[in-house]
């Protein structure tokens, strides 16, 4: 019998997740693997906390063969790409709760130790800061998880859901588009509509 593949997450933009200080390298290869699975673009760790070998018997999809993984010495250190914002993942009280967060398009998560908090350098850097609204802190890999999940709710491309119990149909979605183009002045030669075709209008 054939494994079932899953359908890879349909959604906008890119993110990277990544720890600082890190207490259970397991705990980190766990992230590794759930942000892989999330369609992560990289990864990364502050500090030098994380042993890959321990890590790796946690992830047992190799994530760093498939997705790059930064380690930058300490917040200061950290680079990210252009436009990509830093949301620290954190029970703060300036925090906002997660259900009511509007996830950047370009996005690095970033979650502190487990027996800690993240550093105060590196909330400086941060753009958002986030919290999970539970009675106590997570484990390092469910909490990422359920970030990542909550990204994916917003910006994934998926059916709505029913009113009543159940699921909705996977029906097809439209493929992103811009429709046709629109000319203010003339139609160019080279977009000359082939017999059958039709024409894209024109601006008055």
């Amino acid at each position: 019998m054939q494994p079932t593949r899953t359908g890879a997450a349909r959604t906008r933009g890119y993110f990277g997740i990544g720890a600082e200080g890190v207490s259970k390298s397991a705990n980190v290869g766990a992230l590794l693997r759930t942000a892989h699975a999330f369609g992560a673009s990289f990864c990364f760790t502050l500090g030098h906390g994380f042993d890959a070998r321990a890590g790796r018997s946690a992830d047992t999809a190799d994530t760093p063969a498939h997705v790059p993984l930064w380690r930058f010495d300490d917040a200061a250190a950290l680079h990210l790409p252009k436009g990509c914002q830093l949301v620290g993942i954190e029970l703060h009280e300036d925090a906002a709760d997660l259900p009511s967060f509007r996830h950047p398009l370009s996005a690095a998560y970033v979650l502190g130790p487990e027996r800690s908090s993240l550093s105060p350098g590196l909330l400086a850097r941060c753009d958002h800061l986030v919290r999970i609204p539970t009675r106590f802190s997570l484990n390092l890999a469910v909490a990422g998880a359920l970030v990542l999940y909550d990204r994916l709710l917003q910006h994934g491309r998926f059916a709505d859901r029913p009113v009543m119990s159940g699921g909705a149909k996977n029906a097809p979605l439209a493929p992103p588009g811009h429709g046709d183009p629109v000319f203010r002045r003339h139609r160019p030669d080279w977009l000359a509509a082939r017999p059958g075709e039709k024409r894209p209008e024109q601006e008055p």
